[in-house]
């Protein structure tokens, strides 16, 4: 590769091209996160090698036991397609420093042990044969290599475990053709990019994969960021990482795992909260140590799927970030907003045939529910529109029914606008 270059000069090459390379990404809004590794076979997360205090040499007998099924990740993909994601990210290697791939760098991986097979192999494969985009998550911390723990203290240790780190992310960028994602997580023990060497390694990894994008989880901002089990927007690019059961993000084997999984109307509220703020929803899944998915994820994600086929021009492409103001039809509706278009997201469908919604002094031209053809009758006052002559239920899968405002040109909306008191919008 050319010469490494400042930090500043990097952040502007990268920031040249990140509108080429991110425009995929920014439309996608969808993608399955797989977390996947030995600690399925113990079936008690992902961190139980250290929360169980397990010494190295106990923990790598588990290795054996670790048993995907063939086709496993083939199922994977063909469930995140039928989800409506757009792509896959897998942990190819979490911080127990298990690699799923043929390492040549770690002998501590799936080739050597368990399955005998390169996992990282067949789940590329697999997002390839669905057009999945693929995303390769590489955890910085590793609590099996013996320079991890002292690397922050001891500069020969340092340079030994980074160089480690290189030439595993250099396998994974080099080995299975064009990937598009590199998912950095858990910058530990190094409190600073320098520790990690982190302007020196992205830009090898760049090198090796000139459109790829990266998170900012190295200390480096980098292309996107990462809130975890929180949705809050950013004016950069981020993708909210979400478990299934707001506790864990590899596999539990137990049924009380089920009863605290998403269903489908709460995955939809996660879309719409991300898609009308320019974020992206990475929702994650542990399968269990034969490779095969929680029943519990099944039914919501093929219902949510279902429903993009109906709605997805509300969730997928370059939104306006003006998601519009929460007392819009007193709650119980939200927003996303496209050009001149307006998508009710309705939550709870009214009773009595008829919708308001407070707050748009734009000229309305058509309303229509996503999905029909037919046009919805409406009344439009100053401040408000009627949308009249609804059916009794919500027509809409999970409960949750859009309906399309085509406005004569940019949707103007001024919350609480025609009480005076209130014209700032707020009500205090």
């Amino acid at each position: 590769m050319e010469r490494i270059i400042s930090l500043p000069e990097y952040e502007a090459q990268t920031a040249q091209s990140r509108d080429k390379r991110m425009a995929w990404w920014r439309e996608a809004r969808f993608g399955l996160f797989v977390h996947y590794g030995v600690y399925a076979a113990l079936g008690r997360a992902e961190w139980a090698m250290a929360f169980e205090n397990w010494p190295i040499e106990e923990y790598e007998k588990l290795a054996d036991h670790f048993a995907p099924r063939k086709g496993c990740a083939e199922e994977w993909a063909k469930l995140a397609k039928s989800a409506g994601m757009k792509y896959m990210v897998l942990t190819t290697r979490h911080h127990e420093g298990f690699s799923l791939w043929d390492s040549q760098v770690n002998p501590y991986n799936s080739v050597n042990y368990g399955p005998h097979r390169d996992i990282v192999r067949e789940f590329v494969d697999a997002c390839r044969k669905y057009g999945l985009g693929i995303g390769f998550y590489s955890s910085l911390m590793d609590w099996h290599h013996p320079d991890a723990k002292i690397s922050a203290t001891d500069s020969e240790a340092r340079r030994r475990f980074n160089e480690y780190i290189d030439g595993l992310n250099r396998e994974l960028l080099t080995n299975y053709g064009k990937i598009d994602i590199l998912w950095f997580d858990v910058p530990e023990p190094m409190k600073s990019a320098e520790g990690w060497n982190s302007l020196e390694r992205n830009q090898k990894m760049r090198a090796l994969q000139p459109d790829i994008i990266i998170n900012n989880r190295s200390r480096l901002d980098e292309d996107f960021g990462t809130p975890e089990e929180h949705i809050t927007a950013d004016k950069r690019d981020w993708e909210s990482c979400m478990t299934f059961n707001g506790m864990s993000w590899g596999y539990v084997d137990s049924e009380q795992a089920a009863k605290y999984s998403l269903n489908a109307h709460a995955i939809l509220r996660m879309l719409c909260k991300v898609s009308s703020s320019g974020g992206n929803l990475l929702l994650n899944i542990g399968p269990a140590v034969d490779g095969s998915i929680p029943a519990e994820a099944i039914e919501p994600l093929t219902t949510v799927g279902r429903w993009l086929q109906a709605n997805g021009e509300s969730v997928y492409g370059k939104m306006d970030r003006d998601r519009l103001d929460c007392s819009l039809c007193n709650g119980l509706c939200d927003t996303t907003v496209k050009g001149n278009t307006v998508y009710i997201w309705n939550w709870i469908w009214p009773k009595d045939g008829a919708l308001v919604l407070g707050g748009f002094t734009s000229r309305l031209l058509r309303a229509h529910i996503l999905g029909s053809e037919d046009d919805l009758q409406f009344t439009q006052e100053k401040y408000r529109i009627l949308l009249r002559g609804l059916s009794e239920r919500s027509p809409g899968i999970a409960g949750v029914t859009v309906m399309a405002l085509e406005f004569e040109n940019k949707p103007e909306f001024v919350a609480f606008a025609a009480i005076p008191q209130l014209n700032d919008g707020k009500i205090y």
